[in-house]
């Protein structure tokens, strides 16, 4: 369980790949390695992976093709930099809202504007996940927690804070690039249930 409040931004330090699975090693900055385990949980760009390996100021992590295919990181090259979140743990504070580190898809950045003190991105979205995408909702992009400010037919934006522009891989997105997209889990579970008989989804 993560909350989507980035605690570091890590920078790739060597990729193995082979077909679509592949390992990945990371350079800490903000976090000390000290503190990841063998078999602990962390966010990658928002996708929830396990630490196979500690190294001397990172980790590593092994991907398996579920996540090449559903996620941005089958794209990463080495020096790319990544958002780093740990694990929730039971004493933490719930800033941000529920992320499961479960990214349902990948979604380009089509436009970029400045609105005086924030950034506003527009991502499109595939067709089967616009249902989730609600006004004042919240999603997880590249594993950060955002609210969304407004929903097109088959579009949404988000608008960002200097301090998450800075802190975050999201300032650095350019136009046509991939994001990870992971859509607010209640939400899921009301649209695809039947709560008390009732289908939330029609």
């Amino acid at each position: 369980m993560f909350t989507g409040i980035i605690k570091d931004v890590g920078t790739v330090s060597d990729i193995k790949k082979k077909q679509e699975t592949f390992e990945l090693s990371v350079k800490l900055h903000q976090l000390s390695s000290a503190d990841m385990n063998l078999g602990n949980s962390i966010a990658i760009n928002g996708t929830c992976l396990t630490v196979i390996e500690k190294l001397t100021n990172g980790f590593k992590v092994e991907a398996m093709p579920e996540t090449f295919r559903r996620t941005n990181l089958g794209n990463l090259e080495i020096n790319d930099h990544v958002d780093i979140e740990p694990a929730l743990g039971a004493s933490d504070k719930l800033d941000g809202h529920f992320v499961l580190g479960h990214v349902d898809t990948t979604m380009a950045l089509v436009d970029k504007q400045t609105d005086q003190n924030s950034s506003v991105l527009t991502f499109k979205v595939p067709e089967e996940y616009c249902k989730y995408i609600v006004e004042k909702g919240s999603v997880a992009i590249d594993g950060v927690s955002l609210t969304v400010s407004s929903v097109g037919d088959d579009t949404f934006q988000v608008s960002l804070i200097p301090f998450t522009l800075e802190h975050t891989v999201l300032g650095k997105l350019k136009i046509n690039q991939t994001a990870n997209l992971e859509v607010d889990i209640l939400g899921k579970y009301i649209l695809d249930s039947k709560v008390g008989g009732y289908d939330y989804a029609k």
